[in-house]
């Protein structure tokens, strides 16, 4: 059989794991997918009537198609992806999950805000894919939408009111059967339901320690308690990535205070228009 020199050869666990991130983010399928209409920006007006026609009916006026560079950079809601981080910030999760496994950093892989569970979806294949058989990915979400804002201990969140987004709020039970449609729910996947408040510091005293950090919980309350009980947890050479720092200011103001309060003097650096990651040092006193 002939060989093409001209295309570079890939082993089946990058196989996998591209087309797994292609159908995460449906990047596969992108002209597939259709979105409602605003029947508000009807040219000329909503025709009179049509709203009560179309539910009488069962129907529903769409538009095709999406933007593939958009959806790379994870900057839309998809209507049916498992994720919406899009390709680049699922290929910085690889490469750090790769850096960790291959450099022997102990601990167990934690996301907090999962959504519809694509990117712990993707830890979970990424450890399978490698052969990597210790580790557990425990995803944490109240699978519920995002709490409403507490006014008088983080005003910052009060504007966000992330907590009117229905899309946000994804049950349990849907995110197990992602995870199953994958063939990838098994005992090495954990779900920890609930607000953090409430979740967090009782996970922080029954957890080992952990290799990965992602957070992606929008808000500062979301943000500051992932990282007061977790990221004390991450083991020297571990990683800590967070999803909002970019695109949104409470996020970003939660990181800025937790690193100032803990010390924390390593380097930041962007994934993409929002995400950031930081490696902890392999030693006390900051190096490598």
């Amino acid at each position: 059989m002939g060989h093409d020199r001209g295309v570079p050869s890939q082993s089946p666990a990058d196989l996998y794991l591209d087309l797994l991130a292609r159908c995460l983010t449906r990047d596969l399928f992108l002209d597939e997918e259709v979105r409602n209409v605003d029947l508000r920006r009807w040219p000329g007006g909503e025709p009179e009537g049509l709203r009560d026609v179309l539910r009488g009916q069962g129907w529903r006026v769409v538009r095709p198609g999406a933007d593939r560079e958009v959806r790379a950079i994870g900057n839309d809601w998809p209507p049916h992806a498992e994720t919406m981080v899009g390709l680049e910030r699922l290929a910085n999760v690889r490469r750090i999950v790769t850096d960790v496994i291959a450099d022997g950093v102990p601990g167990d892989l934690v996301e907090t805000g999962v959504w519809r569970g694509g990117t712990a979806i993707y830890m979970r294949a990424i450890l399978a894919a490698l052969g990597d058989t210790g580790r557990t990915v425990w995803a944490c979400d109240s699978f519920e939408g995002l709490p409403e804002a507490d006014a008088e201990r983080y005003p910052v969140d009060v504007p966000l009111r992330l907590h009117e987004h229905g899309e946000l709020a994804v049950g349990l039970e849907q995110v197990r059967a992602n995870f199953a449609r994958y063939e990838l729910l098994d005992d090495r996947v954990r779900f920890v339901p609930g607000w953090f408040r409430d979740t967090l510091p009782k996970l922080a005293t029954e957890i080992g320690p952990i290799a990965v950090l992602r957070l992606d919980g929008d808000m500062y309350e979301s943000t500051i308690d992932a990282l007061t009980h977790l990221e004390p947890l991450v083991s020297p050479g571990g990683y800590v990535i967070v999803d909002d720092h970019g695109g949104i200011e409470a996020c970003r103001q939660a990181v800025s205070d937790h690193r100032a309060a803990r010390g924390i003097t390593a380097e930041i650096h962007e994934v993409d228009w929002t995400a950031v990651w930081w490696r902890t040092p392999l030693d006390p006193d900051g190096q490598g």
